[in-house]
């Protein structure tokens, strides 16, 4: 990126990704809320528990927080109060997001590995009980990010813009929420997608061994195999949005530990110190922020009813505008 400034990277990426994102998490809200697209209500409810979020963190921390501060850095959303509440309901957002795709993860993997369990656990109702337990869990968690920041200027009696309050790094209590805050996300998600994907896929190779000497014996010869033909839906559906969740979030996760352990303060410009690691913290930034507008794309690329219903919602505008020119 040798002579393009940074800043005007930021600037054009961020718009471009609040234009694709917006529309394709609601054309996803809409299309799964219809229950059309062949999966099981388990595997939707969870989809759109992670669409609906996704949603919420292009609104809040794309629109009105990279957007709204690169066009607009001196509008009301930059006093210290609301600049305050909007950097809680960032971390919010994001952690519920990464901990939802833990939590469809896990369940597709009792799906898969534990036959015994899915009975019992593979329901909507769990699934509606563990994302309300997240969001509460992590807006609790979040709630403290509002006493975090403090005014960097003061205008007529009036605070602008947040900065992180000294004590934050001083304080032995607010060093200990940042490491619980860090280790919950991104690092533990990071570690449990990867950890329940390495046991999945040793499950299914195991039993794709046990199956196919099983018809081998049986038949004599090998057939195709109904049950993982009727699997391979939600298994292809599972690996493409959790890897795509550990690509996108790697860079973002190594930022951060380095971070914490080379012992850096959170960075509030580019300063010719730190330009490169601030940088690459940014990148890390924009990735993420991506993990939340791939989703619908996978859907379409991996779901052939999900296409079929995309297909019909984007006919019908096109169709009606026919029938009024018609008439």
């Amino acid at each position: 990126m040798h002579g393009i400034p940074r800043g005007l990277v930021f600037a054009i990426y961020y718009p471009i990704l609040a234009a694709i994102g917006v529309p394709a998490n609601l054309a996803v809200i809409v299309i799964l809320s219809r229950r059309t697209c062949g999966l099981s209500r388990c595997i939707l409810f969870y989809l759109l528990a992670m669409a609906v979020t996704d949603l919420l963190i292009m609104v809040t921390v794309v629109i009105l927080n990279r957007i709204v501060g690169i066009y607009f850095p001196f509008s009301f959303l930059s006093m210290t109060s609301i600049c305050s509440i909007r950097a809680a309901l960032n971390f919010a957002t994001i952690d519920i997001s990464a901990w939802l795709t833990v939590a469809f993860t896990f369940d597709r993997f009792v799906a898969i590995s534990c036959q015994k369990l899915k009975i019992m656990y593979c329901t909507v109702r769990t699934a509606a009980w563990v994302t309300i337990f997240i969001s509460a869990i992590i807006g609790v968690k979040n709630t403290f990010m509002y006493l975090v920041y403090e005014p960097m200027y003061i205008v007529n009696n009036v605070a602008w813009f947040c900065g992180v309050r000294a004590i934050f790094y001083k304080s032995p209590a607010w060093a200990a929420y940042d490491w619980i805050r860090i280790i919950l996300t991104p690092c533990l998600p990071f570690i449990l997608i990867l950890l329940l994907n390495a046991l999945t896929v040793r499950h299914i190779l195991a039993a794709n061994r046990a199956r196919r000497r099983l018809r081998i014996q049986s038949n004599g010869e090998k057939q195709s195999d109904p049950e993982m033909e009727k699997r391979r839906t939600s298994i292809v559906l599972l690996f493409a949005i959790s890897g795509s969740f550990i690509l996108l979030y790697l860079l973002f996760f190594m930022t951060i530990v380095y971070a914490r352990i080379a012992d850096l303060t959170y960075s509030s410009g580019y300063d010719s110190s730190n330009s490169t690691s601030y940088f690459l913290q940014q990148i890390g930034y924009v990735l993420q922020l991506l993990s939340s507008c791939i989703n619908p794309f996978i859907y379409a690329g991996t779901q052939k009813k999900f296409r079929g219903e995309l297909k019909k919602g984007m006919e019908y505008p096109v169709n009606l505008f026919v029938k009024i020119f018609k008439l």
